[in-house]
């Protein structure tokens, strides 16, 4: 590892990271409730992102920054694999800031994702929308996953211009569409069209980690339907596929049994459950006033695999798909009324790990932990995201940090306020470390 990654640099980019943003702390978060309060839900094949990026363009023109807003429609006419052929992304714009260096550097690319989940069925103590800040949270939809993380990585930007800093390499600090069920539209956009650096990090949810190494995911649906609607209120057989679901349950948790076992490696080691299986939904008529007391005609249950970066997604789906045929074969009752399997998205994500050894990884290590005065090690994260992409695909080194909070996908949603700030510190101090290294 060279000197220039040594904890007395880091120590040094730390404290000027922190000089740098004192006097932007409020601008930071009033930036995280602007984009809290706009509604910039994904639900596939669409996204209502754009409003959300308008507005973070505004904001950072105001800065002097050069700020580019493009439309991702041309994903649609790629011919990459993980281009979802099934959603529309005309009119979905990713937006990127370029803050060119002197050419004596690194370059690094500042990553997260604009689009949120949908704020669900719950109750929320506020509106999803609120922003509201109170005890240190600020609330809302997408404030954990993951606009904090934005706000601070574009906090970055304005620390920079601000005090005209010119860093050794290029920085670059996009905001992109699609991340959300499984996409990763936004971030291949990105990519496809050439924005790439010698490094990345994803403002995810970390919870101020650094996460070295991500999971992949597959998501799937198991429906059958048995029941004849004329056969109710008569003397025939009223037959419900209810029951029958049990059993399949009972194969999914075979499955689940069976993943915990799975060779453990790498970050993900010290994992007790490496590769969960998990049941997401499950329905065979509701507890809805609306639906009249009757025996169910269909069921079905959604499920998600995840896997390890070293394994092959491929194979472990398609033992999975074997595996159910030969639970149907065997069941009296589903040979008779044959499930349908459909996946959710195809192909299935993959995952990903960068070695802690890597010089990048160091780096961002470092710059955390002189930040945050604490010891910070590279770990792993507990979710599948789009930094595969990034680097399996595009060779760039990817990491995962970003604020704390808690909520996401759930109801009441929040991330603190002070994570954000030291969030925007550990990203600063980072830049300044990697963009001004030369071999």
């Amino acid at each position: 590892m060279s000197a220039a990654f040594d904890p007395g640099a880091a120590a040094v980019a730390a404290r000027d990271a922190r000089r740098l943003l004192a006097v932007l702390r409020d601008e930071i978060i009033s930036l995280a409730q602007t984009l809290v309060r706009i509604d910039s839900t994904a639900m596939p094949p669409d996204g209502r992102e754009a409003p959300a990026q308008r507005a973070l363009a505004r904001i950072l023109k105001k800065h002097g920054l050069d700020v580019e807003l493009y439309d991702t429609g041309f994903v649609n006419r790629s011919h990459h694999p993980y281009a979802r052929r099934e959603r529309h992304y005309a009119g979905r714009p990713n937006l990127i800031v370029r803050m060119p260096g002197t050419g004596r550097g690194r370059s690094l690319l500042l990553s997260g994702h604009i689009d949120t989940v949908p704020p669900g069925v719950g109750r929320w103590r506020e509106s999803p929308w609120s922003g509201t800040i109170r005890n240190g949270r600020l609330y809302g939809r997408g404030s954990f996953d993951m606009k904090g993380g934005l706000a601070a990585q574009f906090g970055v930007c304005l620390a920079l211009k601000r005090a005209g800093v010119r860093l050794g390499g290029d920085l670059l600090c996009e905001s992109v569409v699609d991340e959300e069920w499984a996409g990763g539209g936004g971030t291949l956009a990105a990519r496809l069209r050439g924005d790439k650096a010698d490094a990345c990090v994803i403002g995810e949810v970390s919870n101020l980690s650094v996460f070295r190494a991500t999971r992949g995911g597959h998501f799937f649906e198991i429906e059958v339907r048995a029941g004849d609607p004329g056969r109710y209120f008569s003397r025939e057989e009223v037959i419900s596929p209810a029951v029958a679901m049990g059993r399949l349950l009972g194969w999914i948790d075979a499955w689940a049994a069976k993943r915990r076992r799975v060779k453990k490696q790498g970050a993900y080691r010290d994992f007790p459950d490496p590769a969960p299986v998990q049941v997401l939904a499950l329905e065979a008529n509701r507890f809805d006033p609306r639906i009249p007391w009757s025996v169910p005609l269909e069921a079905r249950v959604r499920v998600y695999f995840q896997f390890l970066p070293h394994e092959d997604v491929t194979a472990v789906v398609g033992k999975a798909q074997a595996s159910f045929e030969q639970f149907c074969r065997r069941d009296p009752f589903f040979q008779r009324h044959k499930p349908a399997w459909q996946d959710l998205v195809n192909p299935p994500l993959f995952g990903h790990e960068l070695p802690a050894d890597h010089p990048w990884t160091q780096c961002l290590v470092r710059c955390a932990t002189a930040v945050l005065r604490r010891p910070v090690t590279a770990s792993a994260a507990e979710f599948p995201c789009d930094a595969f992409l990034n680097q399996n695909h595009f060779g760039i080194p990817t990491l995962i940090f970003g604020p704390c909070g808690a909520g996401a996908h759930n109801v009441d949603e929040y991330v603190t306020t002070r994570s954000v700030l030291l969030a925007a510190e550990t990203a600063l101090a980072a830049a300044l470390l990697w963009c001004n290294f030369t071999a």
